[in-house]
């Protein structure tokens, strides 16, 4: 499955979790789906992104490290059913709104934990979620600074001259 299919899957998982170990486990998911998407990017990806991508994974992990892993069959794990990346832009633009809100779900557990080994481990996810984010701004950045640096033609989406007329008949003077 691409990427962007299983962000909006582990989005809508996150969005319909209830308590707090469910909503730990979706976190730990879309870490664990973060660190697949920068390691295939790190592999694979634009080799200006490489080195974020590098940077994405080792954090993701890092996120999924300070949480407790969730007991989840072979053909739950989403970060497993990546198959391809599709669009990168696309991708880490949901990327990037999916670590918010774990981001988000994360302060919401902390502010009501009951003790303090769940407010740690929140805040230490916050922390590996913010700085993921980080690394998927500056990907973005990257690619955006990419396109600049490549001429535009039809290739790109434009037009050729001959489209760029007005669409609507322009009044005659007279």
């Amino acid at each position: 499955m691409d990427a962007t299919r299983l962000i909006v899957t582990s989005r809508r998982a996150l969005a319909a979790s209830g308590d707090v170990p469910q909503v730990l486990a979706e976190v730990w998911q879309a870490q664990a789906l973060a660190q697949a998407i920068g390691s295939r990017l790190a592999v694979a990806g634009p080799p200006e992104l490489r080195g974020e991508a590098l940077g994405l994974t080792e954090l993701a992990g890092r996120g999924c490290g300070v949480l407790t892993r969730p007991e989840l069959g072979p053909d739950e794990l989403l970060a497993a059913q990546l198959t391809e990346l599709g669009d990168a832009r696309l991708a880490l633009t949901r990327l990037g709104g999916l670590l918010g809100e774990i981001g988000i779900a994360l302060v919401g557990i902390a502010c009501s934990a009951d003790d303090e080994g769940t407010y740690w481990q929140c805040m230490e996810a916050i922390d590996a979620a913010d700085e993921s984010r980080d690394r998927v701004r500056e990907m973005l950045r990257r690619l955006a600074d990419r396109e600049e640096e490549l001429p535009a033609g039809p290739q790109d989406g434009l037009l050729p001259e001959v489209y760029r007329e007005p669409m609507l008949p322009q009044r005659e003077a007279g």
